[in-house]
C-alpha cells in the first residue's frame, strides 16, 4: 500500500514539472565582426577537382510551381521596385541597387546574382567534401538574404572568384558589409578560410568596430 501511494505522490510531483521547449538546433547568432572572424576555420585551400557544373545551380526556385528559377526569385526580392512578373517568370520593369559599386539599375538583363562566397571558393573551402545535393543547396541558398546578391555584371564579373584579400567592391564605403557578409557566409556553411584570407578580413575588421555578423547555420 505505501509503495502505491509513494508512486502516485512521484507521479504527481512529474506531472507539475514546467516544460521546457529544447533550443533550435540552428539558431541564428550575432556577434561582432572581428570576433566572427575568429570563429572562421583555418586551413589550406585546393582547387584540385573543381567543376562548376558539381555545383547545380539557378535551376528551380522556392515554388516549382510559380515558374521561377532561383535567379528570378532573387531578383523579385531585391527589385526597390518591383519588376512585372509575365508568363514562365519573365520581368520588366522594376529597378535595382547594386550596392558592390552603388549603381542605379533598371533591367534585369543588367544584373548578375553573385554567390557571396562564390562556388570555386566554396570547393576550395570545404564543399569538395559535400554531397551533390548540399552543393546543389548551398548554390541556390535563399535561406539567407546575403548568400545570393543581386549587382552589376560588370562588378561581379570583376569579383569571379577571389576573396576578400584580392578583392572588394569598388564602393570603399560597403567594405564593412560586404566583409561581414562573406564571413557569415562562410559560418553558415562551416566553410574554413586559408591563412591570407584570414589577415585581410581581421585588417578589413579592425576598421569596422560597428560592424555586426548574423548567421544560421545551414541545415
Amino acid at each position: 500500500m505505501l509503495t502505491t501511494v509513494l508512486r502516485g505522490l512521484a507521479a504527481a510531483s512529474l506531472a507539475v514539472l514546467p516544460l521546457t521547449a529544447a533550443p533550435p538546433a540552428h539558431a541564428a547568432e550575432t556577434l561582432p565582426l572581428s570576433q566572427a572572424v575568429g570563429r572562421l576555420p583555418v586551413d589550406t585551400e585546393s582547387r584540385a577537382g573543381y567543376d562548376r557544373d558539381a555545383f547545380r545551380h539557378w535551376n528551380k526556385g522556392d515554388d516549382p510551381a510559380d515558374g521561377c528559377s532561383t535567379r528570378n526569385e532573387v531578383l523579385i526580392s531585391e527589385a526597390v521596385e518591383p519588376p512585372t512578373i509575365g508568363p514562365r517568370c519573365r520581368l520588366t520593369g522594376g529597378s535595382w541597387w547594386s550596392y558592390y559599386d552603388q549603381v542605379w539599375v533598371t533591367s534585369a538583363s543588367g544584373l548578375d546574382i553573385d554567390h557571396m562566397v562564390p562556388l570555386a571558393e566554396s570547393w576550395d573551402s570545404g564543399a569538395s567534401a559535400w554531397t551533390p545535393e548540399r552543393r546543389e543547396a548551398y548554390a541556390n541558398d535563399q535561406g539567407a538574404a546575403t548568400s545570393l546578391v543581386a549587382v552589376t555584371a560588370r562588378s561581379n564579373r570583376s569579383k569571379a572568384d577571389q576573396d576578400p584579400a584580392q578583392w572588394l567592391p569598388p564602393a570603399g564605403e560597403v567594405h564593412c558589409r560586404y566583409v561581414a557578409e562573406w564571413v557569415g557566409t562562410k559560418l553558415r556553411w562551416a566553410l574554413s578560410a586559408d591563412e591570407t584570407e584570414v589577415a585581410a578580413l581581421r585588417e578589413t575588421a579592425a576598421s569596422c568596430p560597428d560592424q555586426n555578423v548574423t548567421y544560421e547555420p545551414a541545415a
